[in-house]
């Protein structure tokens, strides 16, 4: 069983209770009163002269264990936003990320951005549940689903008025991606089933994506170099954890990647009208 297998089965056992406890029509109820959702492909599509990005709230990794400890989730995300950060991303996985649904909660109620709920999509009745916890943008990772379930989980998120996060590894799953009309693709250059990172994936995977699509690139993003390589090479965006939760000020990381970005397209600018 490969590392993914394991999260997933572990999201499926943490999933029966909560759909026993609240059924799905009353779900849908509570999603339908939620507020409007925020537009989060707007709050991420880059004007060209920069990236943007997406700021995680992140206790624990499988690949690095815990990361920190984050009594106040929703102060968190507020110096995210803060600092520059389009998106706010909260982990709700409980066995692996040590997340929960109040952390979305709470969070949910301290800023205005956009909000990701990050988890394994599994279930249909987890993107109502995003919806109904005031998430605006959900993950859904093409490695996890077959054709039919990412098909129609995205039509369903987009009915819902959420934007969904459409994770690739490979390049038949850009394809697939791009098949399903994902505007939002992120390229995670970590192997979700091995752990394994390898930057190197990003670029040729990013050629392979149309434009108007918003490129994300996920994992892997260590300090400006990384932030600079990823927008030179086609990133619209970057989603942004472990150097942030590890940082006394993610303030000043936000603003660093940010300018590392804005530095890289200009450099890129400069190349191409020589």
């Amino acid at each position: 069983m490969s590392v993914l297998d394991d999260i997933i089965a572990g999201v499926r056992e943490d999933l029966a209770p909560r759909v026993a406890a609240r059924p799905l029509e009353q779900l849908r109820g509570d999603a339908a009163a939620a507020p409007k959702p925020r537009d989060a492909f707007a709050a991420l599509h880059s004007d060209g002269s920069g990236i943007t990005l997406i700021a995680e709230v992140k206790r624990r990794s499988p690949s690095k264990g815990a990361l920190a400890d984050i009594a106040d989730p929703a102060g968190l995300a507020a110096r995210y936003e803060t600092g520059g950060a389009a998106v706010v991303s909260v982990l709700t996985e409980s066995r692996r990320f040590g997340g929960s649904l109040a952390d979305l909660d709470s969070v949910r109620a301290a800023v205005d951005l956009p909000l990701l709920r990050k988890d394994f999509t599994v279930d249909e009745y987890q993107i109502w549940e995003a919806r109904a916890h005031g998430a605006d943008l959900i993950l859904l990772i093409v490695a996890a689903l077959t054709d039919d379930e990412l098909s129609g989980f995205l039509a369903l998120t987009h009915d819902l008025g959420m934007n969904a996060l459409v994770e690739t590894h490979t390049s038949a799953e850009v394809e697939r991606a791009v098949a399903v009309g994902a505007r939002i693709i992120g390229i995670n250059v970590r192997n979700l089933k091995t752990l394994d990172i390898d930057r190197s994936v990003f670029a040729p995977l990013a050629a392979g994506i149309p434009d108007g699509t918003v490129i994300v690139a996920e994992s892997g993003v260590r300090d400006v170099a990384d932030v600079g390589r990823f927008a030179a090479d086609g990133a619209d965006a970057i989603l942004v954890g472990e150097a942030l939760v590890r940082h006394d000020n993610p303030e000043d990381t936000i603003a660093a990647f940010l300018d590392a970005g804005r530095r890289a397209h200009l450099a890129l600018q400069n190349q191409l009208g020589a």
